[in-house]
């Protein structure tokens, strides 16, 4: 179960300004790169889904954090659907993160207070993400938007928190 509440997760994206995002099917390997960014004051770390048996890399990772990173807050990304969600959410995910706006992946993490984090392209999107719940919109893929397209967003609509992510 997720330890941080979605509110406490995007304050912290906020006052760190960055979630790096790492994969890597060597445990051990992954606690190196966890243990070096929480040494250079990151405090989130997106763990993304791709290989096989990845969910027994994040696992043993945020067994890690929790033991050894105190205030580190591991989330997962790429995921694609509600029941990936919410498999990782029983693992301990504190945010989950998707390439795509998927209504259902927001209703999973809704009911049990974790930030979701969509991947949205349009002012559309955006609107429905926010509709949904969602705190911090993942601009994606960012290297397709740019600077203007997140000014564009924020002058009619101040409020959005944008994420820019993908080829930044």
């Amino acid at each position: 179960m997720a330890r941080y509440s979605r509110i406490e997760v995007a304050r912290k994206m906020e006052e760190t300004g960055m979630v790096p995002l790492f994969y890597h099917p060597d445990v051990e390997l992954g606690k190196q790169v966890l243990k070096a960014c929480y040494d250079g004051g990151a405090r989130l770390m997106e763990f993304t889904a791709r290989g096989d048996f990845a969910h027994e890399v994040f696992t043993e990772l945020n067994k890690y954090a929790l033991q050894e990173l105190p205030g580190m807050i591991m989330g997962v990304g790429s995921i694609t659907d509600a029941a990936a969600a919410s498999f990782y959410m029983q693992l301990g995910a504190n945010f989950i993160v998707t390439p795509s706006l998927r209504e259902d992946i927001a209703v999973a993490c809704n009911r049990r207070k974790v930030m979701y984090s969509p991947g949205c392209g349009s002012l559309t999107e955006i609107d429905r993400a926010e509709e949904l719940g969602v705190e911090v919109i993942k601009l994606f893929p960012g290297s397709t938007y740019g600077p203007g397209f997140v000014k564009a967003i924020k002058g009619p609509q101040p409020w959005t928190s944008i994420m820019p992510t993908g080829g930044v």
